[in-house]
């Protein structure tokens, strides 16, 4: 129960990545504030974490809304008195080629993946500051440059999550003082929603299993456990990191 006492809040909690990252940090203690753009999957999840004994809210948020992010900002430190973890984990990936994306597919990826990141940080922090202690997580992706491998058909989603990579390492140092530390997880091929366009190409996952030493993909469980572990004292002088959570794929 490391984090017993602390209040956390995620991004695109009803499924995959996002609920399972919720349910760790509600075993390891924490009130969680569970947050997406569908309520009705944000309920079913807080249920989860309420079977399990655990406290749970569950809001509607648009990461894209700064009123709409500061409303759920607000309404978790109504009921939970404080805020003290952010998992910034909300995103969309639209597969298509370069060339046939269009301006508003851009703009909207920009806005979900990496607008939305810096949204609720900024509201999160300023919560956080007041308590001089506080974990921003941020979910990039192995899809975010600079890593010796390209994402055809995915321009859109690596530019949004690059700017993760570079948001995280600015903000932690502009919140450090503050107690606060600011990471970022970086997921490989993770059996989720967003993930079917390559999950079920049959020659696509046996050309990627190939060039991933771990033999298989990931799970959200994979992913959750990194992120309860950055949200934990145990990670105090972790900041600024991008973990990769990637089965050795970037090794190879």
């Amino acid at each position: 129960m490391k984090l017993e006492g602390k209040v956390a809040m995620v991004t695109g909690a009803q499924r995959g990545i996002g609920r399972a990252c919720a349910l760790a940090l509600a075993r390891e203690g924490a009130a969680v504030a569970i947050t997406d753009l569908n309520p009705e999957g944000c309920q079913a999840v807080a249920r989860e974490v309420q079977g399990e004994n655990g406290k749970a809210l569950a809001l509607r948020c648009d990461v894209t809304s700064k009123a709409e992010v500061d409303a759920s900002v607000a309404a978790a430190v109504r009921e939970f008195g404080h805020l003290d973890v952010l998992v910034n984990n909300a995103g969309i990936a639209i597969f298509k080629p370069f060339l046939e994306v269009t301006e508003a597919e851009w703009d909207t990826t920009l806005a979900v993946n990496l607008k939305g990141q810096f949204l609720c940080a900024q509201a999160a922090a300023r919560e956080m500051v007041k308590g001089h202690w506080g974990r921003i997580i941020n979910i990039a992706s192995v899809a975010s440059g600079q890593v010796g491998i390209g994402f055809p058909s995915l321009a859109h989603y690596t530019a949004s999550k690059g700017g993760v990579a570079a948001l995280t390492e600015a903000l932690a140092i502009e919140l450090a003082p503050s107690g606060i530390t600011v990471n970022a997880v970086g997921p490989g091929i993770i059996e989720t929603e967003m993930s079917r366009p390559v999950t079920e190409n049959t020659e696509a996952m046996k050309q990627l299993l190939a060039r991933v030493p771990k033999g298989r993909i990931g799970t959200p469980e994979d992913v959750a456990r990194v992120v309860a572990f950055l949200a934990s004292d145990d990670a105090d002088y972790i900041n600024g990191a991008l973990i990769f959570v990637d089965g050795g794929w970037l090794a190879t």
